[in-house]
């Protein structure tokens, strides 16, 4: 089914590579003179940009798989659709390249595009019954040691039933967009961006939770961490906080949904997970 024709634009670019500030320009200047409006910011100050975002069809990122994340989380609570025009090294999210941005928009424009939705968490954080901070992850939420190699003993359950104590450098609770990234590192599988599960993978795990678990999306995920040293939780890679013992991580599915605008067919999944195995 064809989606509607996007009018208005939002077109974030890396402030740290000049390449994407080039040729955020050029796309804006293609949909002006295509007859709509699209401004410009930076995807590292997204939050003095997001009072314009209620005006926005969608979001265009140039930059990597850390620009989309940045952009999908701020976007996914008004429900504004990412476009990701590859700029980084994997580019897993991305639905462009480079060189073939200006035929991409030009589908998007004549709305010969699909829209896709991958399951965000909310992840909450609490000390002694205060919440501290309340984030969303596309990818992952991990728990771990700070930066002495100790490991840290983690308390669990899930849905209120308690699984044995994990005791390991870290826990990532993932999404099925997650399970490609740090998760699949440590040895968890992979799973189709459009499923609903949540995904527990230990870290170096001694005692506990030895292998990795999949769980279903209405599942509340409860962490209550012990440790002699710091330990921290790490959202999306891209920022953390300081874990005290007895602090507690609260982790399910968020209400809101991150969307992307596809031009591929909806196997592509499978064809990019092909060529990144590859490349590992």
């Amino acid at each position: 089914m064809a989606e509607k024709r996007p009018q208005r634009f939002g077109v974030l670019h890396h402030p740290k590579l000049p390449l994407s500030l080039e040729l955020a320009q050029q796309v804006q200047r293609f949909l002006a003179e295509r007859g709509c409006s699209a401004w410009l910011g930076s995807s590292w100050e997204i939050g003095a940009e997001q009072e314009r975002f209620p005006d926005l069809d969608m979001l265009i990122t140039l930059g990597g798989d850390g620009t989309i994340l940045r952009a999908a989380r701020a976007g996914a609570p008004l429900g504004i659709p990412i476009l990701g025009i590859n700029l980084g090294r994997v580019g897993f999210l991305a639905e462009l390249e480079p060189e073939a941005w200006q035929v991409g928009l030009t589908r998007l424009l004549q709305s010969d595009y699909w829209l896709e939705e991958r399951l965000l968490l909310r992840s909450e954080h609490r000390r002694q019954g205060e919440v501290l901070d309340s984030s969303l992850c596309l990818n992952e939420a991990v728990v771990g040691r700070g930066c002495v190699a100790r490991v840290v003993r983690i308390g669990l359950t899930v849905d209120g039933a308690p699984l044995p104590p994990h005791v390991a450098d870290g826990l990532i609770v993932a999404t099925p967009t997650g399970s490609t990234a740090y998760a699949f590192a440590a040895g968890g599988p992979i799973l189709p961006p459009t499923l609903r599960n949540i995904l527990l993978v230990p870290i170096a795990p001694m005692f506990g939770v030895m292998r990795p678990i999949v769980i279903h999306e209405s599942s509340v995920v409860h962490l209550t961490v012990e440790t002699d040293d710091e330990a921290r939780l790490t959202v999306d890679g891209q920022f953390d906080a300081p874990v005290e013992s007895g602090d507690e991580i609260e982790i399910r599915a968020s209400e809101h949904r991150a969307r992307f605008a596809r031009l591929r067919p909806p196997a592509y999944f499978y064809d990019a997970l092909a060529r990144q195995l590859r490349c590992r």
